[in-house]
C-alpha cells in the first residue's frame, strides 16, 4: 500500500467495514513474493425486483443539491463523489481545507451542503467550517471521520451541532445521511 507518512492507513479497514456492512465476510491469502488474495463472500440477495430495489433507494436517498466535500485522501473522496453523484448531487471537491476555503472565495460557488473530513493535515474540519459559514452563515455540514471518539472530542466536532458519520460507510448509508442533514 502506501509508504510510511502517505495517508491514513485507514484503506484495508474502510473495505473490512463496507464488506461487514453488508452482511459479507472477507478472507485474506497472502504469500510473500506470489501476493495477496482477497475473496469476499456476500450473502444470498432478498427476492426483490431490481425496479423494487432501486425504487427503495431513490426515494430516500436522491437529491439535486450541490455538496462540497473535503477529503484530504483521494480514494476516500472518489468513492464519496461518485456516490452522490450516482444519487443525483452535484459534487464540488476540496484534497485539503486551504483548498476548499480558496474554492468558495475566488470562485463563489453556490452550494448546500459542507461533508469534511474531520482530521486533516494543516487546516480540519471544524476550522474549514468556522471558516465557510463566515461566507455562507446558514450553511448545514456534515463531518466524517475513521477515527476514534477521542480523537473527534479533540477537534472540536462533539460540541457542534452538526452532523457527524463514522468511516468506514457504505455509499447508501452516506446518501441517507446527506438526505436527513439536508431535509434537516
Amino acid at each position: 500500500t502506501k509508504g510510511v507518512g502517505k495517508g491514513t492507513g485507514l484503506g484495508l479497514a474502510v473495505v473490512h467495514g463496507v464488506v461487514e456492512q453488508c452482511g459479507a465476510s472477507i478472507s485474506v491469502d497472502s504469500t510473500a513474493g506470489v501476493g495477496t488474495k482477497f475473496t469476499i463472500y456476500f450473502p444470498a440477495a432478498p427476492d426483490l425486483s431490481v425496479e423494487q430495489a432501486i425504487g427503495t433507494i431513490k426515494e430516500s436517498t436522491r437529491g439535486h443539491e450541490t455538496i462540497l466535500v473535503v477529503e484530504d485522501d483521494q480514494s476516500v473522496r472518489k468513492i464519496v463523489r461518485l456516490s452522490l453523484e450516482l444519487q443525483g448531487y452535484t459534487v464540488l471537491e476540496a484534497s485539503h481545507g486551504k483548498e476548499a476555503i480558496q474554492l468558495v472565495e475566488t470562485k463563489a460557488p453556490k452550494f448546500d451542503l459542507l461533508l469534511t473530513d474531520v482530521v486533516m493535515p494543516e487546516m480540519g474540519g471544524r476550522i474549514v467550517a468556522e471558516q465557510l459559514r463566515q461566507l455562507q452563515p446558514n450553511l448545514r455540514v456534515l463531518f466524517m471521520s475513521g477515527y476514534t471518539d477521542d480523537a473527534i472530542f479533540i477537534h472540536g466536532v462533539a460540541q457542534s451541532t452538526d452532523s457527524f458519520i463514522h468511516k468506514p460507510f457504505t455509499p447508501i448509508t452516506l446518501a441517507r445521511k446527506v438526505r436527513s442533514v439536508l431535509e434537516s
